[in-house]
């Protein structure tokens, strides 16, 4: 074990979250050109979209929970959770790079259906980065004592995350989505895979310590996981209805998308879409490490996920209300930083001090179904709902609504003071 794992140093803290931050970018290309690509280059409609983003939840259904069972009792390749993300990165990289070849690969094998292969490579694709996360977020439990350490742990995994999703979307806007693919391939398979030669998994999970010290074994309290469950479901219900259909409202709502030619209408909504997630992720960067670490160990995580996700629902409000000009609309994703932040972060440290720590994978995967089940809702129902609406505004009303139902949820979530 190397000296900056044992010290649980700054940069030992930083390596624990680059496997995460690989599989993030992975998303954030997925977020950025999926629907984009879909839209522009194979003209697809959008409750066609919605079945596409449909086929990578499907398998984190399943693909989770297994993963996270397996990976709780196997050991190989130096680990349990290493040759998982080992595989994922590698697969993540490979269907990325088939995002823009959707075509050329429905040619090369006759297939016929640019439906059918664009559901076949988003699953992979998604299916990758489901293989990928649980390992990615077990990894950091395993390898961090209860408490402020393992917040940190995950705070500081978000703000790499974010940092560098936030690059992925500034690469889309400043120079092409096609750039932002290819350069996503080099950066998932490196950052997934390289970090893992200077972390050492510990061979056997070990227990939680008591107020004295003594390893005792964790009780999963499953009341209030399901009650974490039903929170973080309506969190990611609101922000993947954003995540799918925001080129809707951009085509219908934003002055400068009007009136233009198709190529230079379809090259303004990528840029559009790509500062928009940019500043989702950049400024979100800002908030797990210095605001919501800090903070949570004063009011506790419970109130100021609760809190992140209030404000989060409001900014979703200003952009129906505000939202009708570039300007506004980046002024209002500036708002939803706050929330963006929590979500992808508080909850694992959250959960895992609620479960069996040698049971880890498991239970991350299980967590997993309170995004990938509100994913499918938002791809096929609300995809349905925004496609016959006329005001193309109620993908951000159900976004609203659906965080204000999630920051009251979180409102009856425990949380001992001990834990901070």
């Amino acid at each position: 074990m190397l000296v900056i794992q044992k010290k649980l140093s700054n940069l030992f803290y930083l390596l624990i979250g680059f496997p995460s931050t690989a599989m993030g970018f992975a998303l954030s290309i997925q977020i950025a050109v999926l629907s984009w690509i879909l839209r522009t280059k194979y003209n697809l409609e959008i409750d066609q979209i919605g079945i596409v983003w449909a086929a990578g939840p499907i398998a984190g259904i399943l693909g989770q929970p297994l993963v996270g069972l397996i990976s709780d009792k196997i050991w190989f390749w130096g680990g349990r959770r290493k040759p998982f993300i080992i595989i994922g990165g590698m697969l993540a990289a490979l269907m990325i790079l088939a995002l823009p070849n959707i075509a050329r690969i429905n040619d090369f094998f006759g297939i016929g259906s640019i439906m059918a292969v664009a559901v076949t490579v988003a699953l992979t694709l998604d299916l990758s980065i489901n293989i990928s996360f649980n390992p990615t977020r077990s990894i950091i439990a395993d390898v961090t004592p209860d408490g402020q350490p393992r917040t940190k742990g995950y705070t500081w995994m978000q703000s790499v995350s974010n940092l560098f999703g936030s690059g992925a979307y500034l690469m889309g806007a400043l120079i092409s989505n096609y750039f932002l693919i290819y350069a996503g391939v080099v950066i998932v398979f490196l950052f997934s895979i390289g970090p893992l030669i200077f972390i050492e998994e510990p061979r056997e999970l070990t227990k939680s310590a008591d107020d004295k010290g003594n390893m005792v074994k964790t009780k999963t309290q499953w009341g209030e996981l399901f009650k974490l469950y039903f929170a973080h479901s309506f969190s990611w219900l609101g922000i993947q209805t954003m995540f799918v259909y925001i080129f809707a409202f951009l085509e219908q709502k934003m002055p400068s998308m009007q009136n233009l030619p198709e190529a230079e209408r379809n090259a303004n909504l990528g840029q559009l879409i790509g500062w928009s997630f940019f500043i989702l992720n950049a400024v979100g960067a800002i908030w797990p490490a210095f605001l919501l670490a800090p903070m949570s160990k004063k009011v506790g995580r419970v109130r100021t996920q609760a809190l992140m996700v209030g404000i989060m629902s409001t900014g979703y409000f200003g952009i129906v209300f505000l939202a009708n000009s570039p300007f506004m609309l980046y002024a209002m994703m500036c708002v939803l930083t706050l929330g963006w932040a929590a979500v992808v972060s508080l909850p694992f440290a959250i959960m895992s001090e609620k479960v069996d720590k040698s049971r880890m994978g498991f239970f991350m995967g299980i967590f997993n179904l309170s995004v990938v089940l509100p994913q499918l809702v938002a791809s096929f129902a609300m995809g349905r709902i925004i496609s016959h609406a006329a005001d193309k505004s109620m993908v951000f009303i159900i976004s609203g609504i659906s965080l204000a139902v999630s920051a009251f949820l979180w409102l009856f979530v425990s949380e001992k003071k001990t834990s901070y």
